[in-house]
């Protein structure tokens, strides 16, 4: 007998997500034997736990669901996760072909990937301030600079203008970061007004590249970019949940590891 023989099912689901949030994750083996409950109830308690969006199912149990923090501005968190954005960069870089057409966003990730860029004879369609001033005076690489509205935080052009200008582009590839990456919930960001200019953004290239590390992975930010079958392939950093990767194979995403 456990102490957590004599539980409700709603004290018993309370306990579980504070095992989560502890471990990162539990098989429906695990949870049964902590619990001393059957697997059906193992499974509807996760099942609960998924519809309040506390948690994510995953092929035979669990991971916890992240509440993305509000993103700091882009010269801040040039540090976070550094080794890991540095990896990202260097593996995305080398998908890209000389000769291609692709698309860069903005944020430090993508950034990263802009730097290993830098000697490659490639045309780069990009609303990204940074991006613009690493690759503007690079005479093998043919720069499309999109305007419109500068968001101070991001260093980079939003809105209707940078939206128009999209419509008149096409991109071999679109490689763009994102705030949270979530199983059930797909990707999302945490700043509404960019929101349109992203989706505008994932319509302009045949193929579109994620780059993200794992703390993006499993996470929920405020506003709703695209569903995960929006991205053809995620590169992203070994600290990822496997059961996440595995989930996104599942259905068709190319996962890479760097």
């Amino acid at each position: 007998m456990t102490a957590f023989d004599s539980l409700s099912s709603f004290e018993r689901q309370r306990e579980l997500t504070r095992l989560l949030e502890r471990n990162g994750r539990l098989s429906v083996a695990q949870i049964c034997e902590q619990f001393s409950i059957s697997e059906a109830t193992a499974r509807r308690d996760l099942d609960v736990l998924s519809d309040q969006g506390l948690i994510q199912r995953v092929h035979g149990g669990a991971i916890l669901v992240r509440q993305a923090a509000p993103e700091e501005p882009i010269l801040r968190r040039s540090h976070e996760q550094e080794n890991e954005k540095e990896r990202i960069g260097r593996t995305t870089a080398a998908l890209i072909k000389d000769g291609e057409t692709i698309f860069l966003g903005s944020g430090t990730t993508v950034l990263q990937v802009a730097q290993n860029l830098v000697t490659r004879n490639i045309t780069v369609i990009t609303n990204s301030l940074p991006v613009i001033n690493l690759m503007s005076e690079k005479e093998n690489i043919t720069l499309i600079a999109l305007g419109g509205m500068l968001r101070d935080s991001e260093l980079s052009f939003i809105g209707h203008i940078t939206e128009q200008a999209l419509a008149e582009v096409r991109a071999d590839r679109v490689i763009i970061g994102t705030r949270a990456i979530s199983l059930d919930q797909g990707l999302t960001n945490d700043y509404l007004p960019e929101t349109l200019t992203d989706r505008a953004i994932l319509n302009a290239g045949r193929e579109t590249i994620i780059v993200a590390d794992h703390t993006k992975c499993g996470a929920i930010s405020t506003a709703f970019l695209a569903p995960l079958t929006a991205m053809h392939t995620l590169v992203t950093d070994s600290g990822t949940v496997s059961e996440f990767i595995e989930s996104l194979r599942t259905l068709g995403v190319e996962v890479i590891l760097a």
